[in-house]
């Protein structure tokens, strides 16, 4: 296996751009507020004054994190009073821009501490493939379109840049990585939840068919890929080592490493739903009929998520070049064939055994 492989994924786009960009995973995580807040009701919280602890694995720059934690502060409050202290972590990789998360959660008029003092935001810079806490040290844990990224890519996606276009040997090589990397994520979590701790997850996903929705944007990137290295803009070799990270699971995919027994490292599944979620771009674009903003929306998203993995194949002082011009192909594309992209996204709620109600006298304090 060469060094290519091995390299993990690049983070978003700096600068804001995820924040901008990033509707889509904004409107997966908002079907998965009802969940969250539940989960809160459920989770087994101690009568004592030590911190209630939230984890926000995979936060990216923030943005989207504002009203999944606000929702759930707001939920403890109604059982914990307004005084016990609320500790907030957003996890992501060091290389993640942190500058623009905390001018987030310092600036931004949504933030969730704006009329809390007892709420304490911080960072951690670490992959959540890494032990983040100490054992049993978190309350409840959420995390919104990331860990659908693998730890390592297995190998090159031959005329590619994505394994779910991919089949054979290939194909095979990205599930079991995907299968490795879902069970190392849930062990890591369950070990760092309290007995009673829940953790609420959120992925985009293929259907029970194998579609997730994306595909027509990413076979129209594609395309544009090959035309750059047909004009020379990239090498065919740096073509060949672009792959993206991001591996979309199935429903059984997802759910088998509780098939055993019903329980996987302590936890078990106390909800799983598989949604449609509607292209926001595409109603704005049914209504207004604007097709330089959808255009500009679709590749939008597709640069400020996915561009800065592929251009890690490029030298670096080549790398914003390399996305303006992709950018700009795409743009093209797009606009001469403008379409949806309804994608498929999974709503998870585990819980780690142990007590699920709150019998300790911790309401309102």
């Amino acid at each position: 296996m060469n060094e290519a492989t091995k390299r993990v994924h690049g983070v978003m786009e700096g600068g804001g751009s995820y924040n901008l960009h990033a509707r889509i995973p904004a409107g997966g995580a908002h079907l998965a507020l009802p969940l969250l807040e539940e989960a809160v009701r459920k989770i087994t919280l101690d009568g004592g004054d030590r911190p209630v602890v939230i984890a926000d694995y995979g936060s990216s720059q923030g943005k989207n994190s504002l009203a999944p934690v606000k929702a759930a502060i707001k939920a403890l409050r109604a059982r914990i009073g307004p005084h016990r202290p609320v500790l907030v972590a957003h996890i992501d990789q060091a290389a993640n821009d942190f500058n623009t998360l905390f001018d987030v959660l310092h600036r931004d008029p949504e933030r969730y501490s704006v009329d809390d003092p007892n709420v304490f935001p911080s960072a951690i810079g670490r992959s959540f493939y890494e032990s983040v806490f100490p054992p049993q040290h978190v309350d409840l844990g959420w995390s919104s379109y990331a860990a659908v990224w693998l730890s390592r890519i297995p190998m090159p996606v031959p005329g590619h840049f994505l394994a779910i276009a991919s089949t054979g040997d290939v194909r095979e090589a990205f599930e079991r990585q995907g299968a490795e990397d879902w069970r190392f994520f849930l062990s890591l979590r369950a070990n760092e939840l309290r007995s009673g701790g829940r953790l609420v997850i959120v992925l985009p996903a293929l259907n029970d068919d194998g579609v997730a929705g994306f595909e027509p944007l990413f076979t129209q990137a594609n395309e544009a890929l090959s035309e750059m290295v047909s004009e020379g803009a990239v090498t065919a070799d740096e073509r060949a080592r672009m792959v993206l990270g991001a591996y979309p699971r199935r429903r059984r995919q997802l759910l088998a490493p509780f098939t055993t027994n019903g329980e996987f490292r302590g936890l078990t599944v106390e909800h799983y739903e598989l949604s449609l979620l509607a292209d926001p771009a595409w109603a704005e674009y049914e209504r207004d009929g604007n097709k330089e903003m959808l255009v500009n929306r679709h590749t939008g998203f597709f640069r400020a998520i996915f561009v800065p993995s592929l251009a890690s194949a490029v030298d670096e002082v080549s790398r914003r070049v390399f996305a303006d011009r992709l950018e700009e192909k795409l743009k093209r594309r797009l606009a001469d064939r403008p379409e949806p992209h309804h994608s498929f996204v999974q709503t998870m709620v585990l819980a780690k055994q142990g007590s699920t109600t709150d019998s300790s006298g911790a309401d309102q304090e």
